[in-house]
């Protein structure tokens, strides 16, 4: 059957129908890279994750996960450290990358960073100006939001709630209180670029519309995110994309995924319940986080407790035992994954369903005594956790190791700081040793003029001052 997606412009379950019969292009929102990624980021990555790998078995992807480096949350700890806003940037990056590859998230197919992308902001924010749809004032320049009829019909706000609910400030030279920025301008201690309007910087929704059109063209067919980017975010979006190509149709499905609270609490700094994917990869595998956030439908909350990680721990300890028991066959070759695996994940990512599915494919597997009817139940429980992003390890390196988590950012950190002390004390030998060590763990080391750098050499990292 056809891919079914519940799009929340429409608020509905839709079949999915790309503009190209063969290709599917998406963009989900990616970090803006200022701390460590909490498990409220990790779960668009891991849902948009699945999304992708369904969607592969039936298309040509091109799947584009932004990241945003210029913006004030990274400008303030910049400031906070005394550094560079590059030197926050690429280092949480670096950590985004490493424990998203440890949630067995994909790469994308494109990863666009917003600092790349000025130019093509600046060409946008003059056609909307050209057009009527945003003005200059005091070095600002301001989309008008009334000259947008639809705007609001997206997250289905009053215009009073939507004003109360931008949380920006109602400036005295707006238009209108709904106006909101495209275009700011930076003192002396700020990142900022020329522009027709002063040196300044983009706004924060306008960053996300110009990487869309520069790499997937003026209209997409998904658009993911979390739910809380809504409204402001990809209202906002769609406003000024709409605008800018001429009212041509933006995204034909919007589809954004449930909070993640913690004890039946929101998750937020101000209660001190704030999950990191690092602390959380501390007390058990990728893989059990993962199967955690996969636990519940993408679209309703999920309630993390103490209970999460166990429970999730036992369900793939159910799997991975059955693969054990296997272990005396070889799959069948290029099986499938189960119908009824499928069948869930295609219609609107019914995770929980699938997992059912699969522990029913588990009961079937242990009670077959055929040799050909093992090969290919076991071939089937790798096929679809391929496609859910699990069971991808031996069995026997799973109950040995449990996925043990990978190096930490702040460990590599600590290691590269103790090579550098040796080496200025001329002890080499320790220097070398502590770089064979880091090789060993998946960490490369490149000395230069501007220091030491260091990269993942599986690949799924970036790399760091």
């Amino acid at each position: 059957m056809a891919i079914q997606l519940y799009n929340t412009l429409t608020r509905r379950k839709e079949p999915l129908v790309p503009a190209d019969p063969g290709r599917v292009t998406m963009y989900v929102c990616g970090p803006t890279v200022y701390s460590h990624p909490h498990i409220g980021n990790a779960r668009p990555a891991v849902v948009f994750d699945v999304l992708f790998r369904v969607l592969r078995r039936h298309y040509g992807v091109v799947y584009a996960r932004n990241i945003t480096d210029v913006d004030d949350k990274i400008n303030a700890a910049a400031a906070e450290a005394g550094v560079p806003i590059t030197a926050v940037s690429d280092r949480y990056t670096a950590i985004y990358h490493h424990d998203m590859e440890a949630l067995a998230v994909l790469p994308p197919t494109l990863e666009p960073r917003a600092t790349d992308h000025i130019d093509g902001m600046i060409a946008m924010v003059e056609r909307l100006i050209a057009q009527g749809h945003a003005y200059e004032v005091e070095s600002h320049v301001l989309f008008h939001v009334p000259s947008f009829a639809a705007y609001g019909r997206l997250s289905g706000r009053a215009r009073e709630d939507m004003i109360a609910g931008a949380r920006v400030e109602v400036a005295p030279y707006k238009r209108d209180p709904a106006d909101f920025v495209l275009w700011k301008p930076s003192t002396d201690d700020l990142p900022g670029w020329d522009s027709p309007w002063g040196r300044g910087r983009p706004g924060w929704h306008l960053e996300c519309s110009c990487m869309i059109e520069a790499h997937l063209g003026q209209t997409i067919d998904i658009h993911g995110g979390g739910q809380d980017l809504v409204f402001p975010h990809h209202e906002n979006e769609i406003a000024q994309s709409t605008c800018a190509h001429g009212g041509k149709l933006f995204c034909r499905h919007w589809v954004h995924n449930g909070f993640v609270n913690v004890d039946q609490e929101k998750m937020s700094k101000s209660l001190g319940n704030v999950l990191l994917v690092r602390d959380l990869l501390a007390q058990a595998p990728g893989e059990t986080v993962r199967a955690a956030l996969l636990g519940a439908h993408y679209r309703k909350p999920l309630d993390w407790s103490a209970q999460t990680l166990p429970r999730a721990q036992r369900s793939l300890d159910r799997l991975y035992g059955t693969l054990r028991d296997l272990g005396d066959v070889a799959p069948a070759p290029d099986a499938a994954p189960p119908p009824a695996v499928m069948a869930a994940l295609e219609d609107d990512l019914n995770t929980p369903q699938a997992f059912a599915e699969l522990h029913e494919l588990t009961r079937a597997a242990n009670a077959a005594a055929d040799s050909a009817e093992r090969a290919r139940y076991k071939a089937q429980l790798l096929a679809a956790g391929e496609v859910l992003g699990l069971l991808g390890q031996r069995p026997e390196e799973w109950f040995e190791r449990r996925g043990d988590a990978q190096i930490e950012i702040d460990e590599i950190e600590r290691l590269i700081a103790a090579r550098g002390a040796a080496r200025s004390a001329k002890d080499f030998a320790t220097a070398d040793r502590i770089r064979d060590e880091l090789l060993e763990r998946g960490v490369a080391l490149e000395d230069g003029a501007q220091g030491t750098r260091w990269r993942f050499t599986g690949g799924g990292g970036g790399d760091s001052a």
